[in-house]
């Protein structure tokens, strides 16, 4: 989801617009492939303000996986699938739900954390370090709703139910509308099979 919801804070204007310019940029086309010189334009700031606000490019990219985070896993991953289902097993269900409705958008970015990890391929570098986190939340998303529904091994259900998710993405982005559809499938198993008995 690549628009620019508002966060309710107190940070100035231009660092605001500095952000939300990047957000738009960096989740549609990377990190590498945005250069300071067009983030600077699209923001309609001086190369001096944005620095004031993030030191180095990294630092802005660092700022865009945090917004990030709080936008696409914690108000909405997180937060809609909560409102979605009755119980944790049906608030897990509709995490597909919800890619569904992403994956036939026109503006289907796919999934920022990835990509950052894979533009990088580094866990030694701060960006893909950090990507690797932001991802690593968001399987606590789901052993937190596993827990909830009291399946077997939280933790490694959530492994293999992220698998499902990035997978999802990732055919989403070759073209496969159906995607979240084959993987809530495949997810109702999963459920099933840490189901605890009795």
């Amino acid at each position: 989801m690549a628009e620019s919801l508002p966060i309710a804070t107190r940070e100035a204007p231009a660092r605001r617009r500095i952000l939300d310019t990047a957000y738009d940029l960096f989740s549609r086309r990377g990190i590498r492939a945005v250069g300071i010189d067009e983030v600077v334009e699209r923001a309609g700031v001086a190369k001096a303000t944005l620095y004031r606000h993030f030191p180095s490019k990294e630092a802005l990219a660092l700022a865009f996986l945090v917004r990030r985070e709080q936008l696409w896993t914690k108000r909405w991953v997180e937060a809609e699938a909560r409102k979605r289902g009755a119980t944790a097993e049906e608030q897990l269900l509709a995490i597909f739900d919800l890619f569904d409705e992403w994956f036939r958008r026109d503006d289907f970015e796919a999934c920022s954390f990835v990509n950052v990890l894979l533009e990088f391929n580094d866990l030694d570098h701060p960006l893909g370090r950090a990507s690797a986190d932001h991802l690593a939340n968001i399987r606590t998303v789901v052993r937190t709703l596993a827990e909830e529904a009291r399946l077997r091994d939280p933790d490694a259900f959530a492994r293999s139910w992220h698998i499902l998710m990035k997978g999802s993405i990732v055919q989403a982005a070759e073209g496969d509308r159906e995607a979240a559809r084959r993987a809530q499938s495949m997810a109702r198993s999963l459920i099933a099979e840490y189901r605890s008995p009795g």
